[in-house]
């Protein structure tokens, strides 16, 4: 029974050292007080009830304070709580003491908490960034296409990383202030001799205005001469033209084409009267005849006189058809 005593009571007391050291960080308070910071353990404690992890919150304070900075562990634990990178927030206070960069605390966790990197935007403003953006494509009056690319030098502006537009918003802007220059050279030839006017143009624009950036230089890395777009655009306008003008010979011929066969149906029409008419005449006479308003004899001169004008019309239809034979014979 002693025996069983003995191992129930050691079972007991490793459990409770085991709760004791997992209710009570020690190890985590006496490096604290080690590097002399003072924190009760009953904080750390009150960290663990409230599902902070302490050593996010203390290892980041023994690193501010080593520093010399200044900074509470309430501040610490309330921005871990809004769901900040504390170590972050205290590496970018330590880079930016060392760069004599003005930051405060909030200021630092509010950048942090908008998303942005705050210890990437203090090492930006000691070491600026080079930005360079896509080919830009751009059109001289001369109908040249000129194919540029830039290289942008930009440092963080920490007053305005909050609430300040980003890179996309920089490549955006220097795009547009190089199309707008090219755009307004009178020959591409300028643009290739001085290339650094699209600079000095962009560049006095203002384009880091309301962005989290200050643009350093903007610097022309490559241009090169692309399409000729003018004639390009002539030459299809002048296919267009070309179109236009097959599409409306075409519809000229399709209405003489419809003229022709309508005055074709009219003549076929008169020829049947006429023809109908003729079928008449032989009617006429015969009841002429017949009523006595037509004698015999005079129905014979008729004949002749028919007959002698188809006569003649024999005789110049020959004529013309010998006539130029003739004509040739002669001497």
């Amino acid at each position: 029974m002693d025996g069983i005593a003995f191992i129930l009571i050691v079972g007991a007391v490793i459990v409770f050292i085991s709760l004791f050291f997992a209710v009570f960080p020690v190890g985590l308070w006496i490096s604290a007080f080690a590097a002399n910071v003072r924190v009760n353990i009953f904080t750390l404690v009150g960290m663990r009830l409230r599902r902070v992890v302490p050593s996010r919150v203390v290892n980041p304070l023994i690193k501010a304070t080593k520093a010399g900075i200044n900074v509470s562990i309430n501040k610490l634990e309330a921005h871990y709580l809004a769901g900040g990178n504390v170590d972050r927030v205290v590496n970018a206070l330590i880079a930016a003491q060392r760069a004599n960069i003005p930051l405060e605390f909030e200021r630092a966790a509010a950048i942090d908490l908008a998303g942005r990197n705050v210890l990437e935007a203090v090492q930006m403003s000691v070491n600026p960034r080079v930005i360079e953006t896509p080919v830009i494509a751009a059109i001289a009056k001369d109908g040249i296409e000129l194919r540029a690319k830039a290289r942008v030098t930009v440092r963080a502006n920490i007053d305005r990383l909050v609430g300040g537009a980003g890179e996309q918003t920089i490549i955006a802007r220097v795009g547009e202030g190089v199309v707008t220059t090219v755009g307004s050279s009178i020959d591409h030839k300028q643009v290739l001799e001085n290339p650094d006017a699209i600079s000095k143009t962009v560049l006095s624009k203002g384009l880091d205005a309301g962005t989290a950036f200050e643009i350093l230089s903007i610097d022309i890395a490559d241009i090169d001469v692309g399409r000729n777009i003018g004639a390009q655009l002539q030459t299809d306008q002048a296919e267009a033209d070309k179109r236009i003008a097959q599409a409306k010979a075409e519809e000229r011929r399709a209405m003489a084409v419809a003229k022709e066969q309508e005055m074709k149906a009219m003549v076929q029409e008169m020829r049947a009267k006429v023809v109908e008419a003729e079928a008449e005449v032989p009617k006429a006479m015969a009841a002429a005849l017949r009523e006595g308003k037509l004698g015999v004899l005079d129905y014979y001169n008729m004949q002749n006189v028919i007959a002698d004008t188809q006569m003649r019309d024999s005789i110049s239809k020959i004529g013309k058809q010998d006539g130029p034979s003739i004509e040739k014979k002669q001497p």
